[in-house]
């Protein structure tokens, strides 16, 4: 074997992969917050959906469906299931009946207060200072919209 050989990356090794440090990652937090939305009784894709709702309430489907970049195949079971649960209520827009707007029940408010405790708990779990996790999710959201960009 040549030093040059011995010198090169295997670019297709596993460990080497950025989008398998990225996905693993991601599947590490998603475990991590498991326990914490149990106690919510809530999955991860339906937290998702409530952050949304809690930052802006009585919206429509399609906006839900942006912020998450999620389809509405995907996002109306979600969002049955969140008013099964009595967290939110869908209804007709009264401008356009073609349109649903999701709106949060006075339970689906409440559960806010009780989920605010979340994050700092992700944050102790990551290990990482503050500054470290702001700037590393910068850095994904800028990846995110570039990837974005490019997949139109």
């Amino acid at each position: 074997m040549t030093k040059k050989a011995t010198n090169e990356i295997n670019i297709l090794a596993l460990d080497n992969q950025f989008c398998f440090a990225l996905y693993s990652a991601s599947l590490a937090l998603t475990k991590t917050y498991k326990p914490l939305l149990e106690q919510l009784n809530l999955t991860y894709p339906q937290y998702l959906v409530m952050l949304v709702l809690w930052e802006q309430d009585d919206v429509l489907v399609k906006d839900i469906g942006n912020a998450l970049f999620l389809d509405s195949g995907t996002l109306t079971p979600l969002l049955k299931r969140l008013e099964a649960s009595g967290l939110l209520v869908r209804q007709r827009d009264d401008n356009d009946e073609r349109q649903v707007r999701i709106v949060l029940s006075n339970k689906g408010l409440q559960l806010r207060k009780a989920a605010s405790a979340i994050p700092p708990q992700i944050m102790c779990a990551s290990g990482q200072a503050q500054e470290t996790l702001i700037a590393l999710r910068q850095q994904l959201v800028e990846l995110r919209d570039q990837l974005h960009v490019d997949n139109q």
